[in-house]
């Protein structure tokens, strides 16, 4: 046979057609070709692969030694290639065993996570689900390797790889936390008490200060007095509940920790911007239906 570069493979078809039949009309019926098209393609396969492929024996076509011989590797190629170019299987949680691992934020951890177990002890109960810290760089390595599958929980003003897939997942309004013995009584903070307050402020993947507040504040011209920088809200709503210092954070995890210790929830100052997440996903596994599937249950 010449190179397979030079075979034109858009012919493949026709003569696993051909040599199956044995016969040019009912192989151009089976491949919805004319007879007269059919009878060019034989030509041009007999040219190809300087063989007659089919001779005349009787009353009709017989195969030569070649074309025997050839038929059931022919078939097999075409097989794997159907395979290859087939839809992906779809994904069946309820069968799966498969782990999922998720770079997230607290906000995901504390709230989100344990009804998400929940849910899936009942509904896909091989699911395991691995988190990880969110790192600087928004961990695109990690993403590329498939040793993380996704990003959960990030702000969507944080700075990330272009090259990632986001998509906007939860938008959450802002709470001050402070400590229940505190003797602010007002419920709503007003920009000027908010200012003068100590604060325990979040670090962010740069290892600075939370800039979607600190921006909003500089846009006031005013700023924030800090006491202390955590990188978990745990750690900052423990501070607060030992000091006079406020924590501006998700209201579902100052809610949260308002059952957990001696704080409560104040309203910020009007004109706050709520805080808005992200999902980020590497776009080589977009079509992964696992990962679709993942995606899809955390947007419900």
């Amino acid at each position: 046979m010449k190179p397979l570069r030079q075979f034109d493979l858009n012919l493949l078809l026709l003569l696993e057609a051909l040599l199956t039949e044995c016969h040019v009309s009912r192989a151009a019926e089976r491949m919805f070709l004319s007879q007269s098209a059919m009878s060019h393609a034989l030509n041009r396969l007999r040219q190809q692969l300087d063989d007659p492929l089919l001779v005349r024996s009787g009353n009709g076509l017989k195969p030569t030694p070649r074309a025997t011989a050839m038929l059931p590797d022919i078939r097999q190629a075409i097989r794997m290639i159907e395979h290859s170019l087939s839809p992906l299987a779809p994904f069946d949680p309820s069968s799966s065993d498969r782990c999922f691992t998720i770079a997230s934020t607290d906000f995901f951890e504390a709230l989100i996570l344990p009804p998400l177990m929940q849910n899936l002890q009942l509904t896909a109960p091989g699911i395991r689900i691995q988190i990880e810290v969110i790192r600087q760089g928004g961990n695109l390595k990690q993403l590329e390797k498939r040793e993380l599958d996704l990003i959960l929980g990030l702000d969507s003003k944080q700075p990330v790889d272009p090259q990632l897939i986001s998509r906007s997942w939860h938008t959450e309004p802002l709470a001050c936390l402070i400590a229940e013995g505190n003797t602010l009584m007002d419920q709503h903070l007003s920009l000027e008490q908010y200012c003068q307050l100590k604060h325990v402020i979040l670090s962010d993947l740069a290892g600075v200060t939370s800039d979607q507040i600190d921006q909003w504040l500089a846009q006031q011209q005013r700023q924030r007095n800090f006491i202390a920088c955590t990188v978990n809200y745990m750690a900052g709503a423990r501070i607060v509940a030992a000091t006079e210092a406020i924590m501006t954070l998700p209201r579902q995890m100052a809610l949260l920790f308002a059952q957990m210790l001696p704080v409560r929830l104040l309203s910020p100052p009007q004109g706050m911007p709520e805080i808005e997440m992200v999902s980020l996903h590497h776009p080589l596994y977009s079509n992964d239906p696992g990962l679709k599937w993942l995606l899809e249950l955390l947007h419900q």
